[in-house]
């Protein structure tokens, strides 16, 4: 199972986004506060999520109750900084992926801090970065590919036409 950790996210469409792509393959979503929008029930129902009962949707009051909450599994930390490409780590069947704020990405001293962790998607150019729920989707399926997308591949086979 893998943990996608957004560190405050400020935009909805994009937490919406990757809320979906936690409930199409099972990962775990963690929100860590501050929050740039609400998730109460009156607000996920007004937005139309109507997939967000299929979340398992963890908020964190901040960074610290994240990390004792995931305590134990490894962290992948993506951002524009690393030297690392996400391609080039191997993803375990249970671990974290960190994103950070959609304006500032993940703090400074974090990345520091954890440097072994930090992983880039690579880009064309001096651009900013993707948009954060493509970086999100594009990081959960590495990772599921490189466990041979476990259940996602035995449920999906369910669903497959024959032809």
């Amino acid at each position: 199972m893998f943990h996608v950790v957004l560190v405050e996210p400020e935009i909805p469409q994009n937490t919406g986004n990757i809320a979906r792509t936690c409930a199409a393959t099972g990962c775990v979503l963690h929100l860590v506060k501050p929050l740039g929008f609400d998730i109460s029930e009156n607000a996920v129902r007004r937005a139309g999520l109507d997939y967000w009962q299929y979340v398992d949707v963890r908020v964190h009051e901040d960074l610290e109750e994240a990390f004792e909450a995931l305590r134990g599994m490894p962290f992948f930390f993506y951002t524009t900084k690393a030297e690392t490409c996400y391609t080039d780590v191997r993803y375990p069947e249970e671990c974290a992926l960190f994103f950070g704020k959609e304006t500032a990405g993940l703090d400074e001293e974090l990345l520091v801090k954890n440097k072994k962790g930090c992983v880039r998607i690579p880009m064309t150019g001096e651009r900013r970065s993707l948009n954060l729920s493509n970086c999100v989707a594009v990081a959960v399926y590495e990772a599921f590919r490189q466990n041979q997308f476990g259940e996602l591949e035995k449920k999906g086979a369910l669903h497959r036409l024959k032809w």
